[in-house]
C-alpha cells in the first residue's frame, strides 16, 4: 500500500473532496506487490473508503479526514458492496461491420473455424464488410460496444485494427479508433494489426503485403501516431513466424511496441517467437508449448488469455493459466472481442472460464483484468488504485470479488466512476 493510503491525508487543507465512496466491504486497490500471492497483490482496505478530486483518486482509508465532506461533496454509498479499479480490456477487435451469426451456426453444426477460414470465411469476410463501411459507419457500430463494455465496468479498451488489411483502410481503422475516443468516456489505446490475414489479392504473393506493410503502412501510423503498439497473427491461416519477425521488427525500428497472437489454434513456437522480439504481450496460448513458457517468463513477457474464444470455438486445451503462473509469467484476461471467435463484451464470463477452463484463482482473474491487464497496454497507471491516480473505480453490488468469476457471466456492477465523474 502506498504511502498515505490508510487514512493519511494528503490533500490540501480546507479542500473537500468532489466525491466520495464510503461503505464498502472492502476497497481492493490492486497495487500490493505483484510478487507473491494475488491476494496480497489486491491490497485490500477493509470497510475502506475512496476520496476522489477532480478526476484523481485524493485519498484511500477507513475514516475520511476532517473536513473532507463538504457541502458539495457527492456520496455515493456502496451499501456494504466492495469497490475496485475499472477494469481494462487489454485484447479486443471493436471496429469492423457486419455478423458471422451464420458462421457461428455452422461451427454448432461442426464445421471448424479453420475450414472456415479456408472456404472464404473468417476474418477475410470481416474485412470485406469493413473495407466497404465509412468512418461514420463504423463509429456508429462500435460505440454500443464500447457502452456495453462501460456498463461491465470497463474503463480502458485497447482496440486493434486488423479487418482493413490494405494500407488506407487499415488507416482508416486507426482513425476511426480516434473518433471513437472522443466521442465517448471509455480511454482508447489503438493497436495496429496488419498482418491478421493475408489480404486476398495478396494470396498468391504474400512478400509484397509485408513490403506494403514496413515501407508504407508502418511509417504512415509512426507519422501520424495513430497507434501505440503493433500485433501480428502468427497462426496456419494467417502468418508465418518469419513473416512477423520483418514486421514486428520494422515496428519496433519505428517506435511501436511489438505483440502477438500465437499458439491459438496450433502450436507454432510463437511464444518463442514472441520472447526473441522482446514483445509485450503473446495472447491466446492454447498449444504453447513448456519450452514457451519458460521463455516467456524469461523475458518479461506478458501472458493475454482469451478463454472465450476457446469456449465459442469449441477447441481445447485451454491456455495453461496455472502453469504460466507457476512459471512467474503475469497473465492477463480479455474478452477478445470480434465478431469471429467470441463476440462477447462479457468480462465476467470471461473472468469465470479464467478460473474454470485456464486454471486461474478467481484473484488472479480479477488481477487479470485489472492491474495485470494495465501492464499488458505499457500503462501501470490503470488498473489500479492509488492517490494520484485516475479516478477509475468500480462500485459492485456484491461483496467480494469471489463473486465475479463464481456468478458466472452475470454482472454484479452498481455504479461506474470514470475520470472521476458517475457514467
Amino acid at each position: 500500500m502506498r504511502q498515505g493510503a490508510r487514512g493519511a491525508d494528503p490533500r490540501r487543507d480546507g479542500v473537500s473532496f468532489d466525491l466520495l465512496i464510503h461503505h464498502t466491504s472492502e476497497v481492493l486497490t490492486c497495487d500490493g506487490p505483484l510478487e507473491g500471492p494475488a491476494e496480497q497483490t489486491l491490497g485490500a482496505i477493509q470497510r475502506g473508503a475512496i476520496g476522489i478530486e477532480g478526476r484523481r483518486v485524493s485519498w484511500l482509508g477507513v475514516d475520511p479526514p476532517r473536513g473532507a465532506v463538504g457541502p458539495h461533496t457527492r456520496c455515493i454509498d456502496a451499501g456494504g458492496g466492495f469497490a475496485g479499479p475499472g477494469f481494462v480490456e487489454c485484447h479486443s477487435h471493436l471496429v469492423f461491420a457486419g455478423d458471422r451469426a451464420d458462421e457461428f451456426e455452422q461451427r454448432c453444426r461442426g464445421t471448424s473455424y479453420l475450414e472456415l477460414a479456408a472456404a472464404g470465411g473468417g476474418i477475410q469476410r470481416t474485412v470485406r464488410e469493413t473495407r466497404g463501411a465509412s468512418e461514420e459507419t463504423l463509429v456508429a457500430l462500435a460505440l454500443p460496444r464500447l457502452e456495453r463494455f462501460l456498463r461491465q465496468g470497463v474503463t480502458t479498451v485497447e482496440i486493434k485494427s486488423g479487418y482493413g488489411l490494405d494500407v488506407a483502410s487499415e488507416l482508416k481503422l486507426l482513425r476511426v479508433i480516434h473518433r471513437l475516443a472522443e466521442a465517448q468516456t471509455v480511454t482508447l489505446v489503438p493497436t495496429v494489426l496488419p498482418l491478421h490475414a493475408v489480404p486476398l489479392e495478396h494470396q498468391t504473393d504474400r512478400a509484397e503485403w509485408i513490403r506494403l506493410c514496413t515501407e508504407q503502412l508502418l511509417p504512415a501510423v509512426h507519422a501520424s501516431g495513430l497507434a501505440r503498439f503493433c500485433d501480428a497473427f502468427v497462426e496456419e491461416t494467417a502468418f508465418t513466424r518469419d513473416e512477423a519477425r520483418v514486421v514486428l521488427t520494422r515496428a519496433r525500428q519505428l517506435g511501436l511496441v511489438p505483440r502477438l497472437h500465437v499458439d491459438q489454434l496450433t502450436a507454432s513456437r510463437g511464444a518463442e517467437l514472441a520472447a526473441e522480439l522482446g514483445a509485450l504481450t503473446a495472447d491466446h496460448l492454447e498449444h504453447v508449448s513448456p519450452a514457451g513458457i519458460a521463455a516467456l517468463s524469461a523475458n518479461g513477457t506478458i501472458a493475454v488469455l482469451a478463454p472465450t474464444s476457446t469456449l465459442c470455438l469449441g477447441v481445447r486445451p485451454w491456455a495453461p493459466g496455472r502453469a504460466l503462473r507457476d512459471a512467474g509469467v503475469k497473465v492477463a484476461v480479455s474478452s477478445n472481442c470480434n465478431p469471429g471467435s467470441s463476440m462477447s463484451e462479457n468480462v465476467f464470463l470471461a473472468m469465470g472460464l479464467a478460473c474454470l477452463g485456464n486454471g486461474l484463482t478467481p484473484a488472479e482473474a480479477y488481477l487479470g483484468f485489472t492491474r495485470v491487464a494495465a501492464l499488458a497496454l505499457a500503462d501501470p497507471g490503470f488498473g489500479r488504485l492509488f492517490v494520484g491516480g485516475p479516478a477509475d473505480v468500480v462500485v459492485y453490488r456484491a461483496d467480494s470479488y469471489r463473486q465475479l468469476p463464481y456468478h458466472l457471466g452475470m454482472s454484479e456492477v452498481a455504479t461506474v466512476v470514470k475520470a472521476g465523474r458517475e457514467c
